[in-house]
């Protein structure tokens, strides 16, 4: 292992918050097709893991765009809910 990286299930964190990220951000794309559902929880779970990945110092550049991109996903729904109060 280099640069500091363990082989631990905290070093999962990374991988897992940028996919959870891509999937929000694409959900939060196709919103009116997947509903308000997706985006939001799997942009939380993204924003989770990435806070986490971040704490942890390990895979930090995969946890943060896993947290921008679940930010994203969160605040679409966030918006779409806002405007139309579903």
């Amino acid at each position: 292992m280099a640069n500091g990286s363990a082989d631990t299930a905290a070093s999962a964190y990374g991988p897992v918050a940028l996919a959870l990220g891509i999937i929000s951000t694409a959900a939060a794309a196709l919103i009116e097709f997947v509903g308000i559902a997706i985006p939001l929880l799997v942009g939380l779970l993204a924003v989770t893991f990435g806070i986490l990945g971040l704490t942890n110092k390990l895979r930090r550049g995969q946890s943060l765009i896993g947290l921008i991109g679940g930010s994203v996903g969160v605040l679409s729904a966030v918006v779409i809910l806002g405007a139309f109060g579903a």
